[in-house]
């Protein structure tokens, strides 16, 4: 159970980081490697800044347009005829 939890973790941790070492490790001159973690790690720091924005949550209402919204509801709930 444990060694599956490990599992588990290092899985979700670090897949991108699996990605970048599998597309780098096949070349052979370290100068060219080098250059290739490097646009990797560019391209994934410029994915999670992606992420990062579109997953922004959405801005909770301000308290005036709560304030009037409110206002709004009590005179519908004020207008409703009971037993007419």
């Amino acid at each position: 159970m444990k060694f599956l939890f490990i599992f588990l973790v290092f899985a979700i941790a670090s897949p991108a980081f699996a990605e970048v070492e599998q597309n780098c490790r096949h070349i052979q001159a370290k100068a060219a490697r080098e250059a290739c973690y490097q646009r990797q790690e560019a391209a994934l720091a410029e994915k999670r800044k992606q992420a990062a924005t579109r997953v922004a949550p959405a801005m909770p209402p301000s308290f005036e347009e709560m304030k009037r919204e409110d206002a709004a509801l009590n005179r519908q709930l004020r207008s409703i005829c009971r037993g007419c």
